[in-house]
């Protein structure tokens, strides 16, 4: 056994060498190398790529990413989603799909939605749509980069990226891999979920990624018989972080029963909400 493993990918006999991808460079090289962006493959030509993100789980960014697509492709846009929340993807079950993705070329076809969203997903691939996927964080980043080069997503005006939680090796290696023009950062009216989506706003500007703009999900619930609103998780905190942040609010979205029973049904696109129509995101 090696004396020097490879923490990263957790060879232990260290037979990874230079070629992991797990493995960079330590002291002063590591900060001058810059990864490149991953190419478009032939098939594809992709205008903008936008990335979801939240520094917690549990804020609804799944289903922000599905409501910011529906309003794109509500304005009449082209428009996919990349499901790389790889662990734990919702983006089919939101959509309610479950047909197997074809082979096409030594390519993947994404499975399309009524409204004729292009969707990739792990959870499209499994067996059964609970099966765990136990994996290491290099192979989980390799699966996010085959979904961009080897998915033939044709032509899109928007591809939104659904991230996982966190700022961990996901998010990482899109920031890095793909030619995003910005993040939109997802948090909740409580403190704890604003204090680590900060972490997220100072992760994307260390990476010189733009922020297009804040959503706070979750903010209040309308009383259906007087629509007083309720602050479940306390008054709305939502101008007051984006100013701080220095980021616009792009939206305000509240806890919503219909939206909730509209997702566990597979049918969010059915969602009535003017939301992501009122202002371009790019």
């Amino acid at each position: 056994m090696s004396d020097n493993p490879c923490a990263s990918c957790n060879t232990e006999n260290a037979s990874c060498g230079s070629t992991c991808n797990a493995r960079e460079p330590a002291g002063p090289a590591a900060e001058k190398q810059k990864p490149e962006k991953l190419e478009q493959s032939e098939f594809n030509k992709i205008r903008h790529v936008l990335a979801v993100i939240s520094g917690k789980g549990g804020v609804g960014k799944s289903s922000v990413s599905a409501l910011m697509a529906v309003g794109l492709a509500r304005q009449g846009y082209k428009v996919g989603i990349l499901d790389a929340d790889i662990t734990g993807p919702s983006i089919p079950k939101l959509f309610g799909l479950r047909t197997r993705p074809e082979g096409f070329d030594n390519h993947i076809l994404p499975v399309k939605t009524p409204l004729g969203i292009a969707v990739m997903s792990l959870n499209l691939l499994l067996p059964a749509e609970d099966d765990p996927v136990i994996w290491r964080g290099p192979i989980l980043s390799n699966v996010v980069k085959q979904f961009w080069t080897d998915v033939v997503w044709g032509n899109l005006d928007y591809l939104v990226v659904d991230l996982p939680p966190g700022t961990g090796d996901i998010p990482l290696t899109v920031m890095q891999s793909l030619p995003l023009d910005g993040l939109v950062v997802v948090t909740s009216p409580q403190d704890l979920s604003l204090m680590v989506v900060r972490k997220a706003i100072k992760m994307a500007d260390h990476m010189g990624i733009p922020i297009l703009g804040m959503v706070e999900n979750m903010s209040y619930l309308k009383c259906p018989k007087c629509g007083e609103e309720i602050y479940v998780f306390g008054k709305s905190k939502a101008e007051d972080t984006a100013r701080r942040a220095g980021v616009r609010l792009i939206e305000v979205l509240p806890v919503d029963p219909k939206l909730a029973e509209l997702g566990d049904r597979g049918r969010i696109e059915e969602y009535e909400t003017d939301a992501f129509r009122r202002q371009p995101l790019v």
